[in-house]
């Protein structure tokens, strides 16, 4: 059962899973030690576990759930306004601006790519990630069909499902290849045929 934290106690967690998602980021998963957290964020051992008793393992699966909550944090407030072709394609910028800056260096997949992280928890974060994403985007294809800027038949949950795989396979190609064509690829080509069924005046 989860331990109600007050105002101060919330602040003081967050900053922790902020300075062990940056001292991750600056060495890899697998070079951070606790001790470097400790010392990044000027927290003592007893404070650590206090927050964290069951030690390491659970401070990634909240590090993992910081980055799952930023990769979508990073394209607002693009995402949350997919209310007409200009704002789908500053979108679709956005989401390549951000993961030409990410590079072949991914936190999220690092911190649940470890063989031990592969549980319930490391699971629960993913697809609670790729539902935010998917009902977001779905949500702009709705408000489109609303104003007759993509047809009405399309079915939009999987219209959704089919961008979000796409950014998905371009992100893994990304990370194998160091080259962002098939992202793009994947959003272009999604995208023009969302507006290619769209009624005309």
């Amino acid at each position: 059962m989860t331990r109600a934290l007050t105002r101060k106690g919330e602040a003081t967690r967050a900053r922790i899973v902020a300075g062990a998602a940056a001292e991750i980021r600056e060495r890899g998963v697998d070079e951070v030690r606790l001790e470097d957290v400790m010392a990044r964020t000027g927290t003592s051992k007893g404070q650590l576990f206090h927050y964290f008793p069951e030690g390491k393992e659970e401070l990634l699966l909240a590090v993992a759930q910081h980055e799952a909550d930023q990769v979508l944090i990073d394209q607002e407030p693009m995402l949350s306004n997919l209310t007409s072709w200009p704002a789908w394609l500053a979108w679709r910028d956005r989401l390549i601006e951000r993961y030409l800056a990410q590079g072949v260096r991914c936190p999220l997949n690092g911190l649940l790519g470890q063989a031990g992280r592969r549980g319930p928890g490391a699971q629960a974060v993913v697809t609670g990630l790729m539902w935010r994403w998917q009902k977001a985007i779905a949500e702009g294809i709705r408000h489109m069909q609303s104003t007759g800027d993509i047809a009405s038949e399309v079915d939009a949950d999987r219209a959704a499902a089919a961008l979000l795989a796409g950014i998905q396979g371009g992100v893994l190609l990304l990370l194998t290849t160091g080259k962002i064509d098939h992202l793009e690829a994947a959003l272009d080509l999604t995208i023009d045929s969302l507006r290619a069924g769209a009624r005309t005046a």
